[in-house]
């Protein structure tokens, strides 16, 4: 039996050590071999030469969770050496557990791999009706393909590429809509929101409804402002045309008792109850909130989009949520692959890796998820969360990735039911690095220190040098990625807790053991040969490539400085870059030495 080591009421079984197979192998892990790690202090290594500062940096890492109360939590961890293929340190990584937000990390690489980092989502404007003096003689038909990006995220306006679409409409010569407008979303199947997501986050805007339809991220922002005396207050939002049912019983009222004023919802698919009393001299009151189901939005919003630019829809507007429903089965068009019919108009998103960042960087569950269902249907016809998870395992084992316990049901970790260990966090990152896909993978990770990315671990060894995903749910907090010691040597990591009584402990755990992994240096004549070899200096080993998002106002010589770079190194970088012209949104590879 192993022997188990208490810390608090903290208890840890001693692990054997994880040992991955050689980069070319596709088997699974080798368990067995001599103890690494005990919480108190007890020690064996692979090589005597390595022993004193491998021991330093273990009794460290040891008493930051010594130093920490857990109670009743469970905890995997595994610190791996990407260069000498050493286990530094590691708690039950093989212990599958729900990891939170860090499941992006799965699909994002499995996104990479399915549909590659040039992958666009595609929009189209459909009918299989004739065009006579300028009316279209029957339905138009929106179809989705599951792009999350039709917002102002990346456009200068809300409703950007629906001003585009009705541009090729008017092109059409089209002026009149004689029949409905159809908003098709049967490219994926359901659910809008996986079961085991918490009913009581379904109003917020992290758990917008998943649709192969989305507009604005599928959320729209209340503003209630006071109307006359003893009347009720106005309502509108933002974007307009929201689709939504909203009751408004709350009333204006003068005087000087502090009036409150509720905006409610049981259930994304129930009214919004706006209750209560406003003051009629006090301030707007704002709401962010889901809509209910994200095709009624995107189909009301786009025919107020072709009603504003003239062109009249005689018919209802309506939603398609099942493939047989769907005029695709009539249109011809290379990608869609049917006969009769035609393309009137057509929008392509931005390239995945785009997209990528959004995911890893913002955290974004809606871009996780349409992405989660666009790779299922790539692999097998059939954009459900099950074919998802299934591509997913499917592509981690051809990667050789143990997926010994995984359990995946989203593609957001947003459910409580995702399983993952620590073990398999590590060997993703340890195989994805060794591919041509790693600088996309790289790029979309989170960087410490870094404002709007992982602004944690500011002013420390680990700031601009560690990438980690985070991960937070109730009871669960996870960190996983990579960092470089001092001497330059790639660390990966992966850092889970369950049942955590404080999220703010783990996080601050969760700093601790990156900024010491960044401030670890080998004593000498112990450096991995490979990192030996290379001589990469430590200034230079936590500098990595990037990229550049532009913002209104900014030009190449601006950017050029920030970086340290030059103009022409910039443009060398992108081939495809104008060099009098960037825009605002535009993305750009920068040219930095000592990539990851």
């Amino acid at each position: 039996m192993p022997a188990v080591a208490r810390s608090g009421r903290l208890s840890l079984t001693v692990d054997r050590p994880h040992v991955f197979p050689p980069s070319d192998s596709r088997t699974r892990h080798n368990r067995a071999g001599p103890v690494f790690f005990l919480l108190l202090g007890i020690f064996a290594y692979p090589a005597v030469a390595e022993a004193q500062d491998i021991e330093r940096l273990q009794d460290q890492l040891s008493q930051i969770f010594a130093d920490y109360s857990w109670g009743d939590a469970r905890w995997g961890a595994l610190v791996y050496s990407l260069d000498s293929g050493d286990t530094i340190f590691s708690i039950a990584p093989d212990s599958a557990l729900a990891p939170a937000s860090n499941v992006k990390l799965l699909t994002t690489a499995a996104a990479l791999h399915r549909l590659g980092p040039d992958y666009r989502f595609r929009t189209y404007v459909l009918s299989d009706a004739p065009v006579r003096d300028s009316v279209l003689q029957g339905d138009l038909t929106l179809y989705g393909t599951g792009d999350p990006g039709i917002s102002d995220r990346f456009y200068g306006q809300k409703d950007e590429v629906f001003q585009r679409l009705i541009d090729d409409l008017k092109a059409a010569g089209i002026s009149e809509i004689a029949g409905d407008i159809i908003a098709d979303a049967s490219f994926f199947p359901g659910p809008l929101r996986d079961e085991g997501w918490e009913q009581r986050d379904l109003n917020e805007h992290f758990t917008a409804g998943v649709s192969a339809l989305s507009y604005n991220e599928n959320v729209v922002s209340f503003r209630i402002m006071p109307g006359p005396a003893g009347a009720a207050p106005h309502v509108e939002t933002v974007p307009p045309h929201s689709a939504l049912e909203v009751e408004n019983t709350a009333e204006t009222v003068t005087g000087r008792a502090r009036p409150r004023l509720a905006i409610l919802r049981d259930n994304p698919l129930e009214p919004v109850r706006i209750t209560g009393r406003i003051a009629l001299n006090s301030r707007d009151v704002w709401r962010q909130m889901t809509v209910a189901v994200p095709a009624d939005f995107v189909g009301a919003s786009f025919r107020a989009a072709l009603e504003e630019r003239g062109i009249t829809v005689q018919g209802e507007t309506r939603r398609v949520e099942v493939p047989i429903q769907s005029v695709v089965s009539r249109i011809s068009s290379p990608v869609l692959g049917r006969a009769g019919g035609r393309v009137l108009g057509r929008h392509t998103s931005r390239p995945l890796s785009d997209y990528l960042e959004i995911v890893n960087k913002d955290s974004n569950n809606l871009f996780a998820e349409l992405i989660f269902r666009a790779v299922g249907r790539a692999d097998s016809g059939v954009g459900s969360p099950e074919a998802s998870a299934d591509a997913v395992r499917q592509t981690l084992v051809s990667l050789g990735v143990d997926t010994d316990g995984l359990r995946q049901v989203d593609g957001s970790g947003l459910a409580g039911t995702n399983r993952v260990s620590a073990a398999s966090f590590v060997d993703l990152i340890r195989r994805m690095s060794e591919g041509p896909l790693w600088p996309e993978y790289w790029a979309s990770l989170p960087r410490a220190g870094t404002r709007r990315e992982l602004g944690r671990m500011y002013r420390t060894a680990a700031a601009d040098n560690l990438r980690a995903k985070t991960g937070t749910i109730d009871g669960v907090s996870a960190l996983s990625g990579m960092v470089r010691s001092q001497d330059g040597e790639r660390l990966a990591f992966s850092l889970i807790v369950n049942g955590s009584p404080s999220q703010t402990r783990a996080k601050r755990l969760e700093n601790q053991i990156g900024a010491r992994l960044a401030e670890f240096r080998r004593t000498p004549g112990t450096v991995p040969a490979i990192v030996a070899e290379t001589n990469v200096p430590a200034s230079r080993a936590t500098t990595f490539n990037d990229r550049h998002r532009v913002a209104r106002g900014e030009n190449l010589l601006g950017i050029a400085r920030r970086y340290r770079v030059t103009v022409d190194e910039i443009l060398e970088a992108n081939p495809r870059v104008n060099r009098n012209r960037i825009v605002a949104g535009q993305w750009l590879e920068i040219p930095v030495q000592g990539c990851c």
